[in-house]
């Protein structure tokens, strides 16, 4: 069987204040945050020179960005091979959200799961995501 997740990306999650909610995280348990929130460098384990990164970021409550869900958090997913993954989740009748989107960083695309929880998948380009994380926090 062929990988589909590798890893968590990251948690995305709803606040009323968010530079509020990174300042408390950042006093009491020590989070370096930027406008995002903070990227947890890590390791492969496969791979010990590859860094990778997940990504902590409380949002505005009102963000439309895991729309049309409803829900408080959307969960990133690291994958490999996204553009064959939509192929596979589209013919399985999975509700893919958008087209595929690419940045220097990766690709991204959104779908639904069976209760109604936004997922962001995201084939990541870590190399390039390193050099543009301010706020990291190291393990």
């Amino acid at each position: 069987m062929k990988k589909k997740v590798t890893g968590i990306g990251g948690i995305f999650f709803k606040v009323k204040d968010p530079d509020a909610t990174k300042a408390w995280y950042q006093q009491h348990l020590g989070l370096n945050t930027d406008r995002y929130g903070t990227a947890f460098e890590w390791r492969s384990s496969a791979n010990p020179q590859q860094k990778g990164f997940t990504q902590w970021s409380p949002m505005n409550s009102d963000t439309q960005y895991f729309k049309p869900s409803e829900k408080d958090f959307m969960i990133n997913y690291r994958v490999e091979n996204l553009e064959e993954l939509v192929v596979e989740l589209k013919a399985a009748g999975v509700q893919v959200l958008d087209e595929i989107e690419t940045f220097e960083y990766g690709k991204f695309v959104h779908i639904l799961d069976p209760d109604g929880h936004a997922i962001e998948l995201w084939e990541p380009i870590d190399d390039a995501y390193d050099g543009l994380v301010e706020g990291r926090t190291q393990t």
